[in-house]
């Protein structure tokens, strides 16, 4: 039994006649009859009361005829699901990011992906790197862009590296530190810092310059637009990637402070982003076209690199 027997069984039922039924279905008699024989023989009885002028079907007909029906309908319904996806005119899509990356990339990318495929429907996760694993983990989302390397390790994971984003460290215009010529990572210390979370390496080589065991951000949140009001509003020194801030470096609401004593590779605090999707799994036709869109843009468009402000420079008074 097949699919095909089954519709020229529903058929026959309809046009009640071998030839115009095979006519419909666009074969020869001959090969209609014996398909519909070649399915009575698959149930070891007649379907159609062939004694009958009107070839009604027998009740195990009726009961054929009932179920395939419903079989023919579904298959047909499948694969409308299956195309529609694979043509991106459906479906839903469920993925995540973190602050840093929410900035820019990912809506420059959801532009572009919605314009392209208006039938998707989105959501986006915006959280940290650690909820968006375990938000992977249970399946709640197919994949987050964030810093990858928390889960470079796992065998669990699947990573593809994007462009890093490069962070710094900035003030208020007016911050008492913008009056000294020169900042050391004791002029860090002196005042509270806000950051996104901080990795714990971060941490400690944050803590070694300041002689102590520990440092622990006075503030942290992935809230970007907090970090931002809470240094504009005080003389607290964020800490961001670049990216979520260049528009206010430009402007001047913001300025980039430079300690002499850092470390580049601290002074950067760079994260190393990418794709994490869980490994053996297969992504969605959605999944697949929004990763190669955000690629796409990654690669196209890398983090705006902003140059030090002349006026006012960080570690002096604005004038």
């Amino acid at each position: 039994m097949d699919l095909r027997q089954l519709r020229y069984f529903i058929a026959l039922t309809e046009y009640r006649s071998f030839v115009r039924a095979a006519e419909a279905m666009g074969i020869t008699q001959p090969a209609f009859s014996r398909a519909i024989q070649g399915l009575e023989q698959t149930f070891g009885c007649s379907l159609i009361d062939r004694a009958s002028k009107a070839l009604h079907p027998t009740p195990e007909g009726l009961v054929v005829l009932q179920h395939a029906r419903r079989l023919v309908q579904g298959a047909a319904q499948l694969s409308t699901e299956v195309l529609q996806m694979t043509k991106l005119d459906a479906g839903e899509l469920h993925f995540g990011s973190g602050p840093a990356l929410a900035v820019r990339l990912v809506p420059d990318a959801l532009q572009h992906f919605i314009e392209a495929h208006p039938g998707i429907r989105t959501s986006l996760l915006v959280d940290n790197a650690e909820r968006l694993g375990q938000a992977l983990r249970r399946e709640q989302i197919e994949f987050f862009v964030d810093d990858i390397r928390p889960f470079e390790a796992d065998p669990n994971f699947h990573t593809e590296p994007l462009n890093p984003r490069p962070g710094l460290f900035f003030c208020r215009p007016g911050h008492p530190l913008l009056a000294k010529d020169s900042l050391s990572t004791n002029d860090l210390f002196a005042y509270p810092l806000a950051s996104a979370l901080l990795a714990p390496g971060v941490r400690k080589r944050l803590a070694n310059l300041s002689g102590r065991n520990d440092f622990t951000p006075h503030l942290q949140t992935e809230h970007l637009a907090v970090l931002r009001s809470v240094v504009l509003a005080s003389d607290a020194i964020g800490t961001a990637s670049e990216e979520s801030v260049a528009d206010d470096l430009s402007s001047g609401r913001l300025v980039r402070l430079h300690w002499r004593n850092l470390p580049p590779g601290l002074e950067v605090l760079s994260v190393r982003c990418g794709v994490v999707s869980r490994s053996g799994y297969r992504l969605s036709p959605a999944a697949r076209a929004m990763i190669e869109t955000l690629i796409g843009l990654d690669q196209r468009t890398s983090p705006r690199e902003q140059p030090p402000r002349t006026a006012p420079r960080a570690g002096h008074s604005p004038r």
